[in-house]
């Protein structure tokens, strides 16, 4: 079937990309569903700093590729041997499918599954091979998924059913910020009764786990990132404190759980160094490749700190999932706050511009 979509030309094109669109919007050819897939009807997609990693060419992917992984819709068909998700459910997607037989996924979401990490590295579904072209030329999937459409077809374990009273942008955001942020605190590193949790870096995947923090409801929640609308923000979410990531390095502040969501070197550093003696620090960011940070391994010793890496917050999305849209339905976890703007679709290549400049949370595509 036709449909359309945002394609990346050329990794690591230069700026501002809303005039040298990366980027194409047109239409491509989209496969049916191979046995074990679905098609979906995408409703609406979220910009995440996974998809400007690709952009600017700190996440080395081949090209061309549809961009986008962070997404919710409706299944439209169904593919031999599916019998759930059922035609017309509405369904979250999500970006590491896990194929529930590698040593990764024995781990109860604490590695990524083997397979479904080769796969979103080569563009391709789980099962093998692509199911986008364009002009007759196959193009990548990214992570899977390929949200940045009004169609995609995916595997079926890249998707998470979820009940109809979950709207499209809460459910969209469910399958990226929320099990990435929330998931650190839900998994890698739950805090315990009385225990201070700090979050570094405020984008979507942030100020959701500050949301979890407040959620949990254990002790106080602290706030730091360099945009003061984002501060400003966390505080109207009930932060007990907000910090400028300069405030880090003065010592004074620090708390038993700490997770660096900034995907930055400098970043990860503040976040040790504000993690109190005993305590976690969870890193969910994704820096360039070649970065590298300044650890103190006597401190990690004489203070009997932890660093933990947590991937996709360390989730199993079918188990995590279902209790995070529950919480927003008990009104725990207002996850509409994430929500900055909305766009079209033909607006993709000025919102990396706005994900780069810091200004905004997250934009959703209305599809």
């Amino acid at each position: 079937m036709r449909i359309t979509g945002a394609v990346l030309e050329e990794v690591g094109r230069p700026g501002p990309w809303a005039r040298t669109r990366p980027l194409t919007v047109g239409e491509l050819e989209l496969a049916g569903p191979g046995p074990g897939e679905v098609r979906v009807r995408i409703d609406a997609a979220g910009l995440c700093h996974s998809d400007l990693s690709v952009v600017d060419g700190n996440r080395a992917r081949p090209v061309p590729m549809l961009l986008g992984h962070e997404a919710s819709g409706r299944v439209e068909a169904l593919g031999a041997g599916v019998d759930s998700p059922t035609v017309g459910q509405r369904v979250v997607m999500t970006f590491l499918p896990r194929c529930g037989e590698c040593p990764g996924c024995a781990t109860n979401g604490r590695m990524p599954c083997g397979p479904g990490s080769v796969s979103n590295g080569a563009g391709e579904l789980l099962g093998g091979g692509r199911r986008l072209s364009r002009d007759g030329v196959p193009v990548h999937h990214h992570l899977g998924v390929s949200a940045f459409a009004t169609h995609a077809v995916v595997d079926v374990r890249s998707v998470v059913a979820v009940e109809d009273d979950v709207p499209a942008d809460v459910a969209a955001v469910l399958g990226c910020a929320v099990l990435t942020g929330g998931g650190a605190l839900l998994n890698a590193a739950p805090p315990e009764p009385g225990q201070s949790v700090m979050v570094v870096g405020l984008g979507g995947v942030g100020m959701a786990a500050l949301l979890t923090a407040l959620a949990l409801g254990h002790g106080d929640v602290i706030a730091v990132d360099g945009v003061g609308s984002k501060r400003d923000q966390a505080r109207e979410l009930g932060a007990t404190t907000v910090l400028d990531p300069g405030e880090l390095t003065s010592g004074g502040t620090r708390a038993d759980v700490v997770v660096e969501a900034a995907g930055n070197a400098r970043a990860f550093e503040g976040a040790l160094a504000a993690t109190a003696p005993g305590g976690r620090t969870v890193t969910v960011g994704l820096p360039h490749p070649d970065a590298r940070a300044s650890v103190s391994p006597l401190q990690l010793v004489a203070e009997a700190r932890t660093v933990i890496g947590s991937y996709l917050g360390s989730a199993v999305p079918s188990r995590d999932i279902p209790v995070f849209a529950q919480w927003w339905r008990d009104g725990r976890l207002p996850v509409e706050a994430l929500v900055s703007s909305r766009i079209s679709l033909d607006d993709v290549n000025q919102a990396m511009d706005d994900l780069a400049a810091g200004s905004a949370v997250r934009q959703i595509i209305d599809l």
